[in-house]
């Protein structure tokens, strides 16, 4: 293999690389325009698009029975189930796809080019990031995997590379997959069919004709002549491929030496602007893709307990003493040292214990005061201790006492700490000041005394609780440190950033406390000054060191990048020396010049220098207000009380502020200069989020002293080339009315600084700042764009929505589900502007599915930090109103929230517009009833209602019972139609449906405890208050249940503990296992049944009472006896005993020898540990039995729950790409001429389990079946996919009887975990391609209208598609 380093190759990866309807475009290229004499207009370029060539060839082997040069692709198979797609692609260039399905998380391409089979490698020297040489022959590039697939894309675009040759690597396994023992060697297009197309990069173009234009005398050119240079400069070029060159070459020929230097001079800034708008590039959105890292799980046994400190220790073992109640503690820092101050009271007595790390001589000088806060006042003298309370060894001296510290050991010779200890009278004095004295230095608590208060301090409004959920250890530490913190923003934040470190190894807990207090100061709920004054550059600089610690943690842990910018934006950016310095000194010079230096321009100067804040943005933007209205004093109070500023704020501060400001006409001018760059100053500091100052500390600035000091901040390096004119933009359109061409400039903005973000740089933190500012702008200006939306057309709303969609992908950590959402409106939009029929209706899937993942992300936000703020306010005393919100404020303060409000303002237009209606009516049934609201259904599922109960439940998951009592369930959630508790509600005569419209929902809310009659129709319930009379209960609570003739019959073994389909009957086995047998022959060839076996009735009951299980048995006979007498709290417990089962040595042979002899695989086969997990699943499947659903369902009905046998139905799993359930009548209208169906990507355990989101829906009318109508989209997020596999499904006994409906109450369990994937709609065929939808929904109706003739009744179908073939699972009647 050879070393040497060419350019032809690109090789970026690529999440999916299915491309709709066979048409993929071409990426748009960078553009770089000409200096302004040359360039005229700017040339625009038309896409392109190409035609996708893929040939497909399947063998079992890894090798092609022809050559992949002539094939241009193949498939492979390379070990096992895992398969290998290879496509190439012909445009301009040559695009190599590759696909891995079922690989493993570690596979690499081993890789490189060549002109000939046996010719040495070429390494191309532009790679993708990940890519790495391996030992200077050879690159190797990771697969970017996704559910079960794994992906990578390579770019050809030097025509003198003619193969790629490879291998694939698992670095884990250290195991290499070949072409039968030799490397996979892909042919591209022939050379002279390539060069004709290959694209010549613009930016060599754009030099080329630069270089024509400066021969040509630099000539002014029009638009025509423009963009005929331009194609003759491309002609040229193209010419120099023909000859034999490569890229490389010309691009070395082109940009060396002086042509170098004076063509980057005059193309050195990329121009992104037309007059009004920037041109986008455009980008592929999975590069953008952001995966959840999960935080590894450790058993609590194997951490090792974190080591005390020597103080914790001391701390730990007062706390512990008898009789002793802890009054006050706090924590001091000293440098790198702690000062512990604890007051304790026991037997009327007080005691003081001070106990510090400090090493050497150090002395203890301190009194005692008798009224709070006499230590403060200069006019009042310390009372020395009196002799008898003097510890031994103190000196008493003319104003104090004197005592050394005792060295102590707190456990062992090497863990020592120095202490003090007094005892005191309780209630004689009420403090004691003192200060130390270590060595011949003086300590004390920042230029002022430490002072301890001798009496219990104020008992928190709310019980702390015991902090679950949250970084425990790290919150008390805070709560301790808070009462140095309050001091000034100086101790805050050095506080902060000494804590940052232990923050991080408590993951992301640890930073979520962190942001909670810092966002507990940002919005006022913590002093932010108290007896202290500090610089202001002290301030900055603090600011400074607590972002660099945060900057460090963001380049290490990427992972956590969105609770790090949330901490930041909290903090603001602060900055080292002059910045801050600037905030002291240019205060004094404005008030010189514009002479106003007394009132309240004094008092706000008092205050600037002795304790700056965020408050003092306000302040001055509130001057220039007032200024700005021509001295209109309520202009200045109006921006002050806007921003949370009040008179008593300002009367709070340590220099308060008393006078309103009064300035005089002549003094305008110079105020609004000087006060508007003392802005600019004072957002530096506090503004985390500010626009102006953060694009100025980026593109750089120099600002003179004027008297004061000045500031010269250098440019940013690095920074892709055009963009201060980007920003420039930004900054000028920030105003617009139209936020349009802002919000794109802003995200263009976004999108080239996020490459920078990633790179670890002395000026990271700028760059960071500017990201977070340019996200912050995108939420104003999307919130002042409403009032113009008012009348908008749906596509504007839905570009919006795209531009909110692509901001909130560039701030998460986990986007994936954004990304697929943003795919989706993009497509959305597409098919509006097209004028396609479903275009609404495929907009409202989207709609709901975008609506998920915000929630998705609120509850995300919410079980992260609201632990922390109820933990953290409760320690602090802070007021409850404000931390119950705290998660609230925070997703408010976000663009999700911004995007939330589009999103409901384009619901009512999307519904209106696919005849949607405001309601889904899921069992339409009339009813009369009082309103309950409640948050969950689940919450109440076994509850009983005295009286008919219309239910609103703000949430239904779907598989929840339906209470006793209950006659309506309405809902804003999106229970499937075919769910559990849909089919609940129609089984038992119950209104259920879903309603869209918020404001109905406000409404029906507003009517709890009222009478509603309820009418629905097929898409709407009409609703009004009713009367008394009203009531009939037989109408409304009808029991439902099996008839008095049919109850449970116990079934008995039958001697076997496995059966093959052939013996399946109803004494062996349920209506399941026997319908699925019964088809097996009579379905048309194009549906297949999976073959099967059974565990039948009685195994279960066998095998408990085996003697191997005797301890099992008997201890579920003692819980089934607690069951009867002390109710469901026991169930979980039961199911826990059914696991512990072992199977006799006979099942195992029984099955072993069905499930062979059937042809199916035995687990057993591929080790010990595949039959324990097949074991384990079976126990599972029975022990559902007891779970929750099940019990109270058959306890409602009467049945007998002893009765109740379980068989178990053993099948091969289906690998599905669609799962689907049919009922062969309309469940919603009860039309017998029409079927109604429901399709899931994946496994259908997302159809008929507790997934968020709808299924595709559609009916088809029986005498029309090749006509099917989509009735919805799917808006699921999530689909679940699974290796070759077993599954065991549950078969009771209770499933066979009439007017009960059993199915769904057990589980069904697969051998294997399910993968879960994200799901994309956008380019999935049953979505885009009508074709191909319209075949599948044919096929899946055909299969619904055949069996429902071979049972001559409604029959409920559940079944899976595999690569177009259809199968079924199940069938049963349909309830």
């Amino acid at each position: 293999m050879s070393s040497s380093v060419g350019h032809g190759l690109l090789l970026h990866h690529q999440i999916k690389s299915i491309s709709c309807n066979g048409i993929t475009p071409v990426q748009p290229r960078l553009l770089l325009l000409l200096p302004n004499g040359f360039r005229g207009q700017r040339l625009k370029e038309k896409s392109t698009l190409i035609r996708r060539i893929r040939v497909v060839s399947e063998f079992p082997q890894a090798v092609l029975a022809t050559d992949l040069s002539t094939q241009l692709g193949g498939r492979f198979k390379l070990q096992g189930d895992i398969e290998m797609q290879v496509d190439v692609k012909i445009s301009s260039t040559a695009l190599l796809e590759i696909q891995i399905t079922n690989g493993t998380d570690h596979l690499y391409l081993h890789w490189g080019g060549t002109r000939n089979r046996n010719e040495k490698w070429i390494l191309p020297g532009r790679c993708p990031e990940g890519t790495k040489v391996f030992n200077n022959q050879a690159l190797r590039t990771p697969f970017l995997k996704s559910g079960s697939v794994s992906f990578l894309k390579v770019e050809i675009d030097d025509p003198a590379i003619q193969a790629i040759e490879f291998l694939i690597v698992d670095e884990r396994q250290d195991r290499w997959y070949k072409d039968n023992g030799q490397n996979f060697y892909v042919k591209l297009p022939s050379r002279e069919k390539l060069v004709s197309n290959v694209g010549v990069p613009e930016d060599l173009v754009q030099i080329q004709a630069y270089l024509r234009w400066e021969r040509n005398g630099k000539q002014t050119y029009t638009p025509e002549q423009e963009k005929k240079e331009f194609e003759e400069a491309r002609k040229e070029l193209q010419r120099e491929l023909e000859k034999g060159n490569s890229l490389d070459d010309l691009r070395k020929k082109l940009t060396k030496g002086e042509i170098k230097t004076k063509v980057e001079k005059k193309l050195g800034k990329k121009n992104y602007l037309t007059p009004d708008r920037i041109d986008r590039k455009k980008r592929d959105v999975m590069q953008l893709l952001k995966k959840a890292v999960p935080v590894s799980v450790k058993e609590t046994s194997s951490i090792k307990p974190k080591d005390l400190s020597a103080l914790q220790i001391f701390y730990k073992a007062i706390g512990e003493q008898s009789d002793t109640n802890i009054l006050n503690k706090k924590t001091y820092r000293i440098a790198d040292k702690e000062l512990l101050v604890l007051v304790t009271s026991a037997s009327s007595k007080t005691r003081v214990h001070l106990a510090t790390d400090m090493e050497g001589p150090l002395t203890l000088h301190w009194a005692l005061s008798e009224k709070a806060g006499e230590w403060l006042a200069s006019s009042i003298i310390f009372f020395v201790p009196p002799a008898d309370l003097l510890p031994v060894g103190s000196i008493s001296l003319d104003k104090a006492a004197e005592t050394q510290f005792s060295t102590i050991s707190v456990d062992g010779a090497s863990n020592k700490i120095q202490m003090f200890e007094l005892n005191i009278e309780d209630g004689i004095f009420v403090g004691m000041p003192f200060v130390l004295r270590h060595g011949e230095n003086w300590v004390k608590d920042n230029d002022s005394d430490f002072y301890v208060e001798l009496t219990e301090s104020k008992k928190p409004a709310k019980d702390a609780g015991e902090g679950k959920g949250t970084a425990k250890d790290l919150l008390d530490k805070i709560s301790s440190l808070e009462s140095v913190a309050e001091q000034s923003f100086m101790h805050r934040f050095n506080i902060a950033a000494d804590l940052i470190e232990e923050a991080k190894d408590a993951d992301d807990l640890g930073l979520a406390g962190i942001l909670v207090w810092m966002r507990f100061m940002a919005t006022r709920q913590l002093i932010w000054n108290k007896n202290y004054c500090v610089k202001p550059r002290e301030i900055s600089q603090a600011q400074d060191r607590l972002i660099d610690k945060l900057k460090n943690v963001y380049t290490t842990y990427p992972q956590y990048s969105e609770l790090l910018r949330m901490i930041m934006s909290s903090v603001g950016r602060g900055g080292e020396g002059d910045v801050g310095q600037r905030i002291r000194d240019e205060i004094l010079v404005i008030q010189k010049n514009n002479r106003c230096k007394g009132g309240m321009m004094e008092e706000w100067h008092q205050k600037l220098h002795n304790n700056t804040s965020p408050d003092d943005v306000v302040i001055c933007q509130a001057l220039i207000n007032y200024i700005k209205s021509d001295l209109d004093i309520s202009v200045y109070w109006d921006t002050l009380n806007s921003n949370g500023i009040t008179k008593e704020r300002l009367l709070s501060y340590d220099r308060a502020i008393h006078n309103e400001p009064n300035f005089t006409k002549d003094q305008k001018e110079g105020l609004l200069r000087d006060l508007g760059n003392y802005l600019k100053s004072l957002k530096a500091v506090h503004s985390g989020a500010d626009l102006e100052s953060a694009i100025s500390n980026c593109i750089g600035y120099i600002s003179e002293g004027r008297g004061m000091v000045g500031v010269t901040i250098n440019s940013v390096s690095g920074m892709p080339s055009g963009f201060p004119e980007l920003l420039q933009f930004v900054l000028e359109h920030v105003e617009d009315k139209n936020v349009e061409p802002l919000l794109e400039g802003l995200l263009e903005a976004r999108q080239e600084l996020k490459p920078l973000l990633s790179k670890s740089t002395d000026r990271l933190k700028d760059l960071l700042f500017l990201d977070i500012a340019l996200d912050s702008t995108v939420r104003t200006a999307i919130e002042r764009s409403y009032e113009a939306l008012k009348n908008a057309k749906p596509e504007k709303i839905m570009y919006l929505i795209t531009l909110l969609l692509e901001n909130l992908i560039l701030s998460s950590d986990n986007n994936e589900d954004l990304i697929y959402c943003w795919k989706g409106w993009n497509r959305a939009l597409a098919m509006a502007k097209n004028g396609e029929n479903d275009w609404a209706l495929f907009s409202k899937s989207v709609l709901d599915r975008t609506r998920l993942a915000l929630a998705s992300k609120g509850e995300l936000y919410h079980q992260l930090l609201q632990p922390s703020a109820e933990y953290l306010g409760a320690l602090l005393g802070l007021d409850q109103s404000a931390v119950s919100i705290f998660t609230e404020e925070m997703i408010r303060s976000g663009s999700a929230a911004s995007l939330s409000s589009l999103v409901n303002r384009i619901d009512p237009i999307l519904r209106s517009v696919a005849n949607l209606g405001s309601w889904q009516v899921i069992s339409p049934v009339e009813a009369v009833g009082y309103v309950v609201i409640v948050d969950e259904l689940l919450s109440v599922q076994n509850k009983t209602y005295e009286k008919p109960t219309i239910l609103v439940a703000k949430t239904v998951s779907g598989e929840e019972e339906i209470p006793d009592g209950t006659v309506a369930v309405l809902t804003p959630d999106m229970p499937d139609v075919l769910s559990h508790v849909s089919v609940r509600a129609r089984n038992s005569k119950v209104c259920f449906a879903t309603c869209f419209d918020t404001d109905i929902l406000d409404d029906l809310r507003a009517k709890e405890g009222k009478l509603l009659s309820l009418k629905p129709t097929s898409a709407d319930i009409i609703y009004s208050e009713a009367k008394e009379e009203k009531l009939t209960r037989s109408n409304n609570l009808e029991e439902v249940g099996p008839s008095s003739t049919v109850q449970l019959v116990k079934k008995q073994f039958n001697g076997r503990y496995a059966v093959s389909s052939e013996d399946f009957t109803s004494e062996m086995v349920g209506a399941k296992s026997r319908n699925i047998a019964y088809l097996r022959g009579k379905v048309p060839s194009f549906v297949g049944i999976p073959t099967s076996v059974a565990l039948p009735f009685g195994v279960f009951e066998k095998v408990l009472s085996d003697e191997l299980n005797q301890g099992v048995s008997e201890k579920l006979q003692i819980l089934n006896k607690q069951l009867e007498a002390e109710g469901s709290d026991v169930l979980g417990e039961i199911r826990k005993t059914v696991l512990d089962l072992s199977a006799p040595s006979q099942l195992v042979e029984e099955l072993k020898n069905t499930m062979q002899s059937s042809e199916m695989p035995w687990p057993g086969d591929e080790g010990e540990q595949r039959w324990e997990q097949a074991w384990l699943a079976i126990k599972k499947v029975w022990a559902s039995k007891w779970n929750e659903r099940a019990y109270f369902s058959t306890k409602k009905v009467k049945l007998d729950h002893e009765f109740l046998c379980m068989a178990v139905l053993v099948q091969e799993i289906i690998n599905a790409d669609y799962a689907f359930v049919i009922h062969t009548t309309n469940p919603s209208s009860g039309d017998s001429s029409e079927i109604y169906a429901e399709v899931v990507k994946g496994l259908g355990e997302t159809l008929v389990g507790a997934y968020p989101g709808r299924a595709l829906s559609f009916i088809s009318k029986k005498d029309n079946l090749d006509s099917p109508k989509v009735l919805g989209f799917p808006s699921k997020p999530i689909g679940l996919f699974i290796r070759r596999s077993i599954i065991f499904r549950s078969d009771s006994n209770g499933e066979d009887l009439e007017g009960y409906a059993g199915a769904g109450l057990y589980d069904s369990v697969p051998m294997d975990e399910e993968d879960k994937v994200v799901v994309d709609y956008s380019c999935d065929p049953l979505i885009v391609d009508f074709d191909f939808q319209k075949s599948i929904l044919s096929s899946i109706a055909r299969v619904g209208d055949c069996i429902e003739k071979l049972y001559g009744s409604p029959q409920d179908i559940e079944g899976v598609v595999r690569d177009g073939k259809i199968y079924v699972v199940q069938t049963r009647p349909q309830m």
